[in-house]
């Protein structure tokens, strides 16, 4: 059989088995036996210690005709036979006349023993071209003139699916009783307004013929730009199918689905997607393998959806445990092969984790690096960088204006001493500063000295009071309340959250919404309390200013908050977050906000916990003022889409409608925050804030915090308006 070596060389179809890659080719019939040709394969198991894939078996099976006849192979793959139920290598051949009207197709099986034995046998009027499968049965699949045709040792003969699809694709589902399913588009006759045919997605089950929603697979907008496709797990669950399926598309991207539902997409270096295998690296976790038409491969992480390696030049790429370790590698067989006359001599045998063998490869694994990152996590990164940079760089400029202010101070008292003359110093208010002594001379006007000493100076820069987050269904929610000088109006605030999966990672930015809520100011007696003499320190520094404010007339609060998807954050592994608030601060009331200088200052870190217990206090007890009540009533209105109607009434004036809605509807007045009411009931999924405010006796706008669709029957028409006004 060593002349056979040759024969390989030229084009020869493979397979991995159990850690073998066996090679098919054909030999053609001679001018003595024309009516017989010959199908020959070779099984070559790896050796390590000579870095060589080497002979461990071959042989040769013999089909006949009638008349002479040309032998081409249509395909082979390792599938589960259902009678002998263990994983069989099949290869598909067919036998041409001379005269090209005829075309019979064997499939072929081979045994332990070495032996191809005949599966299925049948005779077509045409030639398969595209769309060939093989699959567990085994099952041949093909389409001809959008017609699905199929054949198994089970049918005993060749059946149409009763169905024509537009675009069909073929596969396997790991279920107990129905594995092989076709996936297709099917055009009905019903037209819609544009006078376009309506199209459906089928799943058509082969063994049973059931059929069901081929959304549950694959969602619509993809069926006719899926090339290829690979079910990773399928369940039943009451009759509703859960699976876990990638796809490679015509667009160039890898995509995840889960029960239909894109989940993640990778996009791919190359076009014309063929084939999609899984590879469980075992401590590195899985890769998928994708092989495209012009003998491209590229691998993509599993875990973290991104390109891992991939070659050019390929002819033929197998998954399966060469080298005996337990785990899966990937062989890439390379076009370029040599002269020698072995079918196997440039070739990479790799897992990326550690497994790497090649024959006169020149490091071809070395060369090959991932293309690059998408430009989209390179900004994120650089965005987030710069906005930590910033933070410092203004807490260092502030240092330095105080240092500056200090040494120029002391130096006109300097010179005013050595001129003899009364030096001119400032207030210990005015620099922000604490003496190091009491002063000698004490003030003139001792109530000028008690209301400076009672009105500390606010800084322009807003003050962080609190952060807190709360986490709702899958999403997350950061809060910060502001104490701000309203002589200093500020504009375009929101928050930024910046997440790190590790030490060595550059924090990434998330995609948020923010929201600003303007809070009622506490009362003043509260806010007596709060000032503070400050002692004698032990050094000079910069006074640190209580951050509560409220008897200052110039100061407000308000609350920022971040509305952003939980589920990157948990898929990260990232536990804490850093939140930063972006703010224009404008001195000048009327000037515009694009002409100023926006600014960045760093709230705190939150730490993300999913056993969160969102909103309870405020659900359960509207009544109670704590500060927790508070921050779930501004996360409430933080999730909820706000609706605002425009109430006018023409012939009676509007009466006490706030206190109408709270009786006709049931609702609860927010003590920490009384202008909101709170409406909790079984009729809506979720709760609902509502809030009156009176414009004019005759008009006024109402605003509702609720879900698109908890939306009730509308519980204000005319008539209502008019019984109310009557009232």
């Amino acid at each position: 059989m060593e002349m056979l070596l040759g024969d390989f060389y030229r084009n020869p179809n493979r397979l991995s088995h159990y850690g073998k890659i066996i090679l098919f080719n054909c030999k053609q019939a001679s001018a003595a036996n024309e009516d017989r040709g010959e199908l020959l394969f070779c099984c070559l198991s790896f050796e390590r210690d000579v870095n060589r894939f080497m002979k461990a078996a071959d042989g040769a099976a013999v089909i006949r005709g009638k008349t002479p006849a040309h032998v081409d192979i249509v395909g082979c793959k390792c599938v589960i036979n259902v009678r002998e139920r263990v994983t069989t290598p099949c290869i598909l051949v067919t036998k041409t006349s001379k005269k090209g009207d005829s075309y019979h197709y064997s499939l072929l099986t081979s045994g332990s023993s070495n032996r191809l034995e005949p599966c299925i046998e049948f005779k077509l009027p045409y030639q398969m071209k595209e769309n060939v499968a093989i699959l567990h049965g085994p099952t041949v699949l093909w389409s001809h003139d959008d017609d699905v045709f199929y054949t198994s040792p089970q049918a005993g003969e060749v059946r149409q699916i009763p169905i024509k699809f537009s675009h069909s694709i073929f596969g396997e589902l790991p279920l107990h009783k129905e594995r092989v399913f076709i996936l297709g588009q099917q055009n009905i006759s019903e037209k819609l307004l544009n006078n376009q045919p309506r199209s459906l997605i089928l799943c058509y089950f082969v063994e049973s013929g059931h059929m069901f929603d081929g959304t549950m697979v694959l969602p619509h907008p993809y069926m006719c730009i899926t090339q290829c496709i690979l079910v990773l797990s399928a369940a039943k669950e009451e009759n509703v199918l859960k699976s876990d399926v990638v796809a490679a598309t015509s667009n160039k991207q890898l995509v995840y689905f889960e029960n239909g539902i894109v989940k993640e997409t990778c996009q791919l270096p190359f076009d014309q997607p063929e084939n999609i295998q899984v590879v469980n690296t075992g401590r590195c976790g899985f890769l998928f393998v994708v092989y495209f038409h012009q003998g491209h491969v590229c691998t993509v992480w599993r875990e973290t959806f991104k390109i891992a390696s991939h070659w050019s030049g390929v002819g033929s790429v197998h998954v399966d445990d060469f080298v005996g370790c337990g785990t899966d590698q990937m062989l890439l067989v390379f076009k370029d092969q040599g002269i020698s006359g072995h079918p196997l001599e440039n070739f990479l045998l790799t897992d990326l984790c550690g497994i790497s063998f090649a024959n006169n490869q020149e490091n071809r694994a070395l060369r090959t690096t991932p293309p690059p990152e998408n430009h989209l996590l390179t900004l994120q990164a650089l965005e987030s960088r710069l906005q930590s940079g910033l933070t410092v760089l203004q807490k260092l400029q502030r240092e330095d204006s105080v240092k500056e202010r200090v040494l120029q101070q002391s130096l006109r008292v300097l010179t005013g001493g050595v001129a003899e003359g009364e030096p001119v110093v400032t207030t210990p208010e005015q620099e922000g500063l604490v003496a190091l002594w009491d002063c000698d001379d004490e003030p003139k006007d001792e109530g000028l000295d008690d209301k400076k000493r009672d009105t500390p100076a606010v800084s322009s820069k807003p003050q962080v009071d609190k952060l807190w987050h709360r986490i709702a269904e899958d999403r997350l929610v950061v809060g910060v309340i502001l104490t701000t000088d309203s002589s200093v109006p500020l504009a375009s605030m929101s928050l930024s959250v910046l997440t790190e999966t590790d030490q060595s990672s550059a924090p990434a930015v998330i995609k948020t919404q923010s929201q600003v809520f303007w809070l009622p100011s506490p009362s003043s007696s509260s806010s007596s309390s709060s000032v503070s003499t400050f002692p004698e320190p032990a050094a000079k520094k910069s006074r640190q200013h209580s951050s509560n404010r409220s008897n200052d007339l110039n100061t407000c609060r308000l609350a920022v908050t971040a509305v952003t998807t939980l589920t990157p954050l948990l898929n990260s592994g990232c536990v804490k977050c850093r939140v930063m608030l972006h703010y224009v601060q404008r001195r000048d009331a009327f000037a515009l906000v694009s002409n100023q200088t926006p600014s960045v200052l760093h709230c705190g870190d939150v730490a993300l916990s999913v056993c969160n217990d969102f909103q309870t206090r405020l659900l359960q007890n509207p009544e109670l003022k704590t500060d927790e009540v508070l921050e779930d009533s501004l996360s409430l209105m933080a999730v909820l889409d706000r609706w605002v109607f425009d109430i006018d009434s023409l012939d009676y004036s509007l009466s006490d409608i706030e206190g109408w809605i709270q009786r006709r509807e049931d609702c609860k007045r927010i003590e920490v925050n009384p202008q909101y009411l709170l409406l909790n009931s079984a009729v809506t999924c979720s709760p609902m804030l509502l809030h009156w405010h009176q414009i004019t006796p005759f008009q006024g706008e109402l605003s509702v915090h609720s879900r698109i669709d908890d939306i009730p029957a509308p519980c204000i028409s005319s008539s209502s308006i008019t019984s109310c006004c009557l009232e």
